[in-house]
């Protein structure tokens, strides 16, 4: 068994290497500089990941607006990040690092000649699935508060591709780390995808959904080398100067629905993260709301709704939302982070990003790097368990509902996979195949 500590390589082209001259001092340093940040990034995904909403948004506005509460956030997000830290630093330790990682991620996608054609495809049934939903009124404002499910036969058979959004986003990615899809291409893609999820946000007038799917992006783009950190910086403080235009626009349209709007809130209220989450440092934990057991995780995160339609609604916002004085209508949450915090404890703060990070490393270090599978897999993991605005444990439901939706695409890959013999016959040529228009 081998481990090798390079599991994302967030830095450099794919491509043969042949001898060159020496770069200037300045581009030296900066390759130094990029290096470094590469190696934090493939060595602590995980850590990274739950950080960086904290190190570029709510710590910065707590201590801006002196939130007395500050010192808990950081104790907070100590503990998150002692858990996977740990767990990391032994994944490290476990092997030697692998400095021709990008080749072993070629070799481990040669076996699946029709990669870009499946993420091509679930791409766009993600697309179609969404927007058909949200047509239908699948998570519109107006059935959140009326309670109402939208449990139509076309409305059930949506949320049979519920995580595709993810899973496409994905198989790109791999495809274009194993030299399929150009770089210009896929950031086309990804622009589709932020596109869609702008349109169902404008049909549905919650923003949400669209904020987390934009840091997932991100986030799990950084890791895999697709952007770069300071242009992420860039589109991050355009996102921010943004937002008011864009809350004022979201009210506009919740009116126009009919749905009551506080007016009292303001954008710059709704920026306040560390006040959503400091409200937890109040109660004694941890709390037992009768939030989901072994069965309701095995029944609402194994079987699809269009085949127990019966089943109520789950959701621990909203049984929070409840328990803080709240109606039934609206739900409250007090951030990953914060919710973990109130059902299970510090203990369980250590313990939940503990086990994830286990789950991480096994996906992209076990014998090698991952494949679309491995990957994809893990994707999941930062889009469902470890993003920051997900509700727990209803994330963890989440996570399961989507490897279930993801399976028949994960069946697909596996049948139109290569011989290993032609595998190990074109990866010896040190050139993965090449799509047309792709950058050589």
């Amino acid at each position: 068994m081998t481990w090798p500590g390079a599991a994302l390589d967030p830095g450099g082209t794919t491509g043969a290497t042949g001898a060159r001259m020496d770069p200037p001092t300045g581009d030296r340093a900066s390759g130094v500089h990029r290096d470094l940040v590469g190696r934090v990034l493939r060595c602590y995904p995980v850590t990274v990941v739950v950080l960086a909403p904290y190190a570029l948004l709510i710590l910065p506005m707590a201590v801006f607006y002196r939130n007395p509460e500050t010192g808990f956030i950081v104790s907070l997000v100590g503990l998150a990040v002692l858990g996977s830290v740990s767990v990391e630093t032994v994944g490290r330790l476990l092997g030697r690092p692998d400095p021709r990682w990008r080749e072993g991620f070629r070799r481990a996608h040669a076996r699946y000649p029709w990669l870009y054609q499946v993420a091509v495809a679930v791409t766009l049934t993600s697309i179609a699935a969404n927007v058909l939903g949200a047509h239908l009124g699948r998570g519109t404002i107006v059935n959140q508060v009326a309670g109402d499910l939208s449990d139509g036969p076309l409305a059930m058979v949506s949320t049979l591709f519920s995580g595709w959004t993810a899973l496409g986003f994905a198989l790109l990615v791999a495809s274009h780390l194993s030299g399929r899809l150009s770089r210009v291409k896929l950031y086309g893609w990804l622009a589709v995808l932020v596109g869609a999820e702008l349109y169902v946000a404008l049909l549905t007038a919650v923003t949400a959904p669209l904020v987390a799917l934009v840091f997932f992006m991100a986030a799990t783009g950084a890791l895999c080398g697709v952007f770069r950190l300071r242009y992420l910086v860039v589109c991050a403080v355009m996102l921010f100067l943004a937002w008011p235009a864009v809350f004022e626009h979201r009210n506009a349209l919740r009116e126009d629905r009919g749905v009551a709007v506080d007016a009292k809130v303001t954008a710059k209220d709704r920026l306040r993260l560390d006040n959503q989450l400091t409200v937890v440092a109040g109660f004694d934990v941890p709390v037992d709301l009768g939030q989901p057991g072994v069965t309701d995780y095995l029944r609402y995160g194994l079987v699809p709704r269009v085949l127990d339609p019966d089943r109520p609604v789950l959701s621990t916002g909203q049984r929070i939302n409840l328990y803080i004085g709240g109606g039934p209508t609206s739900a409250y949450t007090f951030l990953l982070l914060g919710n973990i915090w109130f059902f299970d404890g510090p203990v369980g703060v250590v313990a939940v990003h503990a086990f994830w990070a286990a789950v991480a490393a096994v996906l992209l270090r076990w014998r090698g790097p991952p494949g679309p599978v491995r990957l994809s897999l893990f994707c999941l993991v930062l889009f469902d368990p470890l993003l920051w605005s997900n509700t727990y444990p209803d994330a963890t439901i989440s996570f399961l509902q989507h490897v279930v939706a993801a399976t028949p695409v994960f069946v697909l890959l596996a049948l139109t996979r290569r011989p290993l013999h032609g595998a190990r016959k074109n990866a010896g040529t040190g050139r993965p195949p090449i799509a047309r228009g792709a950058i050589r």
